[in-house]
């Protein structure tokens, strides 16, 4: 992928101490690499962070499946708890020391909440799709989109989830055009990658 070959020193030369990161992007378009990348390079640097998946925080499978509301409208608007985490996660990055949430376990389908400690000196990087969404997107001091094809992301899926595409149709590319179409995050990003 050509995110291996991304300068990171780059994108830290944008984002100082104290400041919060998010790395947008749809599905498999790279995003938990390359926050693997940057966590490396972090700790080489003797950098401080924390870094939040926003997927560790979705809601139980009964409030995101056979709601009533149409796939793609489940997975975009019910899939997160959206003003939950902003209350209890994105207006408490700058004011506290810690936040308090609830990570999901998908083997349980239940919920255990931890204590995680921010960065006082340091870099916060918010992971996962839909960040840019009204609710969450003014929180962020810079935005990196990961930008890659339908097609590739696709590539990418285990053979036996390519399996099933017509819940790619319905539920995942229907919310991602969604996205794309509603909030423009390729236009608002600071960077952008194509991975």
């Amino acid at each position: 992928m050509l995110i291996e070959n991304y300068d990171i020193s780059n994108l830290i030369a944008l984002v100082n101490s104290n400041h919060i990161l998010a790395v947008d992007g749809l599905s498999r378009s790279g995003k938990t690499t390359f926050v693997e990348h940057l966590s490396d390079y972090l700790k080489k640097e003797g950098i401080d962070y924390t870094i939040f998946h926003i997927d560790d925080h979705i809601v139980k499978r009964s409030q995101r499946y056979n709601t009533g509301f149409e796939e793609w409208y489940e997975y975009f608007y019910l899939q997160w708890d959206v003003d939950k985490l902003r209350k209890n996660l994105f207006e408490k990055l700058r004011e506290c020391q810690h936040v308090e949430l609830p990570f999901y376990d998908n083997k349980t389908d239940r919920h255990d909440n931890r204590k995680i400690k921010l960065p006082q000196d340091g870099l916060i990087i918010i992971e996962g799709v839909f960040l840019q969404r009204k609710e969450w997107k003014d929180f962020y001091d810079k935005v990196l989109f990961l930008n890659c094809s339908r097609q590739k992301r696709f590539s990418r899926e285990s053979e036996k989830t390519k399996l099933n595409r017509e819940k790619f149709e319905k539920r995942y590319w229907q919310a991602e055009e969604y996205y794309i179409n509603s909030f423009t995050p390729i236009k608002f990003a600071d960077t952008i990658i194509e991975t």
